[in-house]
């Protein structure tokens, strides 16, 4: 379940990108790198289709907390940290590489201009109120690594549980979107976009204010998958939920009334888009606690593979499928052709990415941890320290099997 959503969601976030954000964002006046690599093309008949997808980000932020909460239920906390560092760092650094070498043979801007957003990137640092991203995407892993960073160290504490960290982000981040819909209403059109960019990329993603409430929804989608929820617990996925749609509901206004070309949009279609997609986890997660005991069938390889595939998607996708799109356009193709058949070769490359270059640099990774640092033990299950209640939750195995990915 979780790997096709977490495709899908990836594959909105890239025809967003292409098919709306490469032209629409001149009417703010805030271009990423991708504006040096860009071909000159408009997709204005397509923006109702398009102009939504950035919600993908928000669907992705909930499978994190899902998928984390997973994790650290059946890890000590230096497997845990080692495992996150194996599965993020290898794709970022081939992904920034990549994405480096392109805007260096093929940007128009100065070389010196990409080297600091590069060590940026590579580092996974966060750039801050001022400078700029290697790629715009890259944002997010300022919020994934900050929300990964908060579980490790609840894990070191072995009093902090999963629970505890769902109240915890849910209380701290609806407050910040209340207090952030406030604003926006006593806010000039005019205002909205420097005030968006702000409060909910830079540097608030680091903070998890404004996200934070999509990994405490993921979590809470968890413990549902091991047991049923207190009625106390369902009051905070509701709050969850609804912060949620008021991150999402400020981030579409944003668009609604900056860019022209949407104006006439709803920003009730990525709400609905993105409740959807909770919606079908929420089911999965309690198909899983209804089967627990029972071993469910192995997930096809293919859905596996769509899950691995998604990361170096995510990370490519913008710079360098603009790039890609650039080629074909002036190869002779028309704009529409050249961006899906783009984001096809883009999901062979990163296919190839995620199966032969990944596993060659997260095995020297390891073989480097190893050299200079001793690795985690994995003790068997049964004989490893138990974590505070709530942390370690009873996993069934349809819920391994399912979140895999990560």
């Amino acid at each position: 379940m979780l790997d096709p959503l977490r495709f899908w969601a990836a594959l909105g976030v890239a025809i967003f990108h292409q098919m709306f954000w490469s032209w629409a964002w001149v009417s703010i006046d805030v271009p990423g790198f991708e504006r040096t690599v860009a071909a000159d093309v408009l997709y204005p008949s397509a923006a109702p289709f398009t102009w939504f997808g950035w919600v993908g980000v928000e669907i992705f932020f909930v499978i994190s907390g899902f998928v984390i909460a997973n994790s650290a239920s059946t890890s000590s906390p230096g497997e845990f940290l080692l495992g996150r560092a194996l599965r993020i760092y290898p794709a970022v650094w081939v992904c920034a590489t990549a994405t480096l070498l392109v805007l260096l043979l093929f940007g128009s801007g100065p070389a010196s201009e990409f080297i600091l957003p590069y060590i940026h990137a590579m580092l996974m640092v966060p750039k801050g109120v001022t400078g700029q991203w290697l790629d715009e995407v890259y944002w997010t892993l300022a919020a994934e690594t900050a929300f990964y960073g908060l579980v490790f160290c609840a894990m070191l504490t072995k009093k902090v549980t999963l629970r505890h960290l769902a109240w915890g982000l849910t209380i701290y981040s609806a407050i910040f979107n209340a207090v952030a819909l406030l604003v926006a209403s006593c806010t000039t059109p005019s205002d909205l976009p420097y005030l968006v960019i702000l409060m909910f990329r830079v540097p608030c993603a680091a903070f998890l204010l404004s996200h934070g409430c999509f990994f405490a929804l993921g979590i809470w989608l968890f413990i549902s998958a091991n047991r049923e929820l207190t009625r106390l617990e369902q009051v905070a996925v509701a709050v969850t939920c609804l912060s949620g749609a008021a991150e999402i509901y400020f981030f579409a206004s944003f668009f609604l009334t900056s860019i022209p070309a949407v104006s006439d949009q709803s920003a009730l279609v990525p709400i609905t888009v993105w409740a959807a997609a909770v919606l079908l986890i929420a089911i999965a997660a309690k198909r899983s606690r209804r089967s627990a005991g029972t071993a469910s069938p192995e997930a096809p390889p293919y859905l596996r593979t769509l899950g691995l595939i998604t990361y170096p998607l995510y990370l490519t996708h913008n710079v360098i499928g603009t790039a890609i799109i650039r080629a074909l356009v002036q190869a002779g193709l028309d704009a529409t052709s050249a961006v899906w058949i783009a984001l096809g070769l883009l999901v062979l490359v990163c296919w190839f990415i995620c199966a032969k270059i990944e596993p060659v640099v997260r095995g020297a990774l390891t073989l480097t941890v190893a050299y200079f640092g001793k690795l985690p033990e994995r003790q068997p299950k049964s004989r490893r320290p138990a974590l505070a209640p709530g942390l370690r939750l009873p996993l069934p195995v349809s819920v391994k099997v399912k979140v895999a990915a990560s």
